[in-house]
């Protein structure tokens, strides 16, 4: 790495209990991950790219996990996954936070079984994605969406071009794959920990407590779903 932070960034690059970005395993992925970079800006891409596809998104009741078990089970939901990017990104001193959004549970709609999608609330209040600071502004670059999961969306007409014109991101404008399903900014975090507790409380509380003991086959059908309709099985 051979740039500086800016200066003024320090909450913003700071470890936190989940966003763990000063483990020393974490640390030595990112700078795998980022091997030949030579600016702030590739970096971003790489660290983008590899947690878009390496991490493939999977369904778990667990919202308030490291980011450092994130890289070790890869995989993880839509919070997991923003979480494990603000961590790479501070991990190689660049400024990273998160945002918080509402969105609509048509998002999900046939991505998971219609037993699970039904139980959901209209508007899901705990989604997020990652920003970044580069060339001094900070820029959204949401990686929730791995690229077999979207194109398998795509070929079952589950999304539309129109919705989401692309996942890719090119480290210089916004990319905020779910704007359409948004209905509501939260606002910006330089930590998110008390949010991803939230988001995890929030799920049990919409499970009946005599049906928790089943959370575990309850979201291994929705993983199984999700992995056939990736294999153009579903």
């Amino acid at each position: 790495m051979s740039w500086q932070p800016p200066e003024g960034m320090d909450e913003y690059l700071k470890a936190t209990e989940l966003c763990d970005c000063d483990n020393v395993e974490l640390q030595r992925k990112a700078k795998e991950i980022i091997k030949d970079a030579k600016t702030p800006k590739d970096a971003a891409l790489k660290i983008f790219y590899f947690v878009r596809d390496e991490i493939p998104w999977m369904s778990r009741i667990q919202s308030d996990v490291k980011a450092s078990s994130i890289v070790e089970k890869r995989k993880g939901q839509c919070c997991n996954k923003t979480n494990l990017q603000v961590a790479l990104l501070r991990a190689v001193g660049i400024p990273a936070r998160h945002h918080q959004v509402k969105v609509k549970k048509e998002w999900h709609k046939g991505v998971i079984p219609s037993s699970g999608y039904n139980r959901l609330p209209e508007i899901l209040p705990f989604c997020s994605y990652c920003e970044c600071y580069l060339s001094e502004k900070w820029v959204a670059c949401e990686s929730c969406l791995d690229k077999a999961l979207y194109e398998a969306m795509l070929k079952k007409g589950l999304v539309t071009p129109e919705q989401i014109p692309t996942i890719d991101w090119d480290g210089e404008k916004d990319l905020v794959v779910r704007t359409p399903w948004v209905t509501k900014s939260v606002g910006t975090f330089a930590s998110f920990d008390d949010g991803l507790r939230g988001a995890r409380k929030e799920v049990e509380r919409l499970i009946p407590r005599v049906y928790r003991p089943l959370t575990g086959f309850f979201f291994a059908r929705i993983n199984r779903q999700v992995d056939a309709l990736r294999k153009g099985k579903k």
